[in-house]
């Protein structure tokens, strides 16, 4: 029996979107047919797949706009962003694109007489993609060009919060002159399908975006046969800021590591340790860069997003999880210095809204320090010097990235060097870069995808060894 699927507004609280989801029969039949496809895809050259997967970019481009305000209107995100997420998924996919020749070539081995060697990157088979809801385009764009262009078919499984990304990207990739079925989308709400769907014997390689519950899930659906997965999951993002710093600057861009798209993503600043010289400082000047923020007046529509900075966070159960962590951290010391933003006070009162929170006197006893608070809460606490902050950056389970702040570049670099994450930055954060690697270290994730070794989890290596003569 198919699960019904319905994405909530979190502006509205209001249904938008309902549909029923895949069956495993259902399922089952769409794996078939990707498999199917395939099998004709692969032997598709590199350069016609190229084609194919640039004019579906630049038709992508070309619908940004609607693309956006239906992004807008299912997850919540102003207007005046979710553009930008168009856009720079677009920019993931040209280094992609340009990197595939060379990256997909065979490797030559070594020359011997009378013998022909070399090593081919071979496409696996149907791909599951499995992608949250808090940038879709741009965590998809990671794993969806490097899967088509390596010869693979590909799923789509968005997220039921989402679910027309999935229906936009198979429509217009048709109109690019993929062949049917190569891409297709699969719609499910329920965990206990999903976990069915990965062990279907004919899905040969999983990708999976989202919480770390979510990729162990996923990870033990499939423990019973060996097949890929690389899985981008949660952080608890760190930031250090030593006391040489210009304080209003730094101050600006850790709050919008932070509270951007509410704090709704897996590199976002999720806790800040600064230096006892310069804390009190930095505090006020986190205080006073707050003032700058707009958040939506309760009589707003969706017009609002043309101009606010912050919208809600995906659901009631997303409050109440950050109110969780907010009343932890109270209850154990913290404070609450959030300053007096007349527009923080001043929300709708339907959806799921919830204004930005700066807590000081924070410690690791406290939730928001050692879990993903996912939402727009800022903690704060006092570090002595560089080797207490580097201890207390890196005592979490997770490791997707980590960032150092001063004036002194050879001193941030000595000091990075030390940092347990897959990206770490001096003066910058929350960026992942197209030609960096993305990946996760501890329970942030498994495998990488983007930079240089993107391609590699989309294919699997073959040896050919060929004695020219008989005799």
């Amino acid at each position: 029996m198919a699960d019904t699927i319905r994405s909530i507004s979190p502006v509205t609280g209001k249904c938008i979107l309902e549909r029923q989801g895949s069956t495993l029969e259902q399922a089952k039949e769409i794996v078939l047919l990707s498999n199917a496809a395939f099998l004709q895809w692969r032997s598709v050259p590199l350069s016609e797949r190229i084609v194919i997967v640039t004019k579906a970019m630049e038709l992508i481009h070309e619908r940004r706009e609607e693309l956006a305000e239906d992004l807008t209107f299912q997850m919540g995100r102003p207007i005046r962003y979710t553009v930008g997420e168009l856009n720079t998924m677009q920019v993931r996919a040209k280094y992609l694109i340009s990197i595939a020749e060379t990256t997909l070539e065979d490797t030559p081995c070594d020359i011997e007489q009378g013998f022909k060697r070399r090593i081919a990157k071979v496409p696996l088979g149907p791909a599951l993609l499995v992608f949250a809801w808090n940038y879709p385009y741009l965590i998809v764009v990671n794993s969806l060009i490097p899967a088509l262009l390596a010869g693979n078919s590909v799923i789509l499984k968005p997220s039921p919060q989402t679910p027309k990304v999935g229906d936009s990207l198979v429509e217009i990739f048709s109109k690019a002159g993929l062949p049917k079925n190569v891409l297709s989308v699969l719609h499910s709400g329920s965990n206990e399908t999903l976990a069915q769907i990965v062990k279907l014997p004919d899905i040969k390689l999983i990708t999976f975006t989202g919480s770390t519950a979510g990729g162990h899930a996923i990870r033990n659906a499939v423990s019973d046969r060996l097949v890929p997965i690389c899985l981008e999951l949660g952080g608890n993002d760190p930031a250090y800021v030593r006391p040489d710093v210009d304080l209003a600057h730094v101050a600006g861009e850790l709050v919008d590591g932070a509270v951007f798209n509410s704090g709704q993503s897996c590199c976002s600043i999720e806790r800040i340790y600064v230096h006892q010289d310069v804390y009190d400082d930095f505090v006020e000047a986190v205080q006073v860069e707050l003032m700058t923020f707009a958040t939506p007046a309760p009589q707003s529509s969706y017009d609002f997003y043309k101009t606010t900075m912050l919208g809600p966070v995906i659901s009631p159960a997303a409050v109440a999880n950050i109110h969780a962590h907010i009343a932890d951290a109270l209850a154990k010391g913290a404070k609450d210095v959030t300053p007096n933003n007349p527009s923080f006070t001043d929300l709708p009162k339907t959806g799921s809204f919830i204004a930005p929170v700066v807590l000081t006197n924070t410690t690791h006893r406290m939730r928001v320090m050692m879990e993903e608070t996912f939402g727009p809460v800022i903690p704060i606490m006092k570090v002595a010097n560089d080797e207490e902050a580097i201890k207390l950056m890196n005592d979490s389970d997770y490791g997707l990235t980590a960032s150092i702040w001063t004036k002194d570049i050879a001193k941030g670099e000595e000091l990075i060097e030390q940092l347990e994450a897959g990206t770490v930055f001096v003066n910058r954060a929350d960026f992942p870069n197209a030609d960096l690697a993305w990946t996760g270290w501890k329970n942030s994730g498994l495998g990488v995808t983007l930079g240089p070794f993107g391609f590699n989890g989309f294919f699997k290596l073959k040896s050919y060894h060929v004695k020219e003569s008989q005799t």
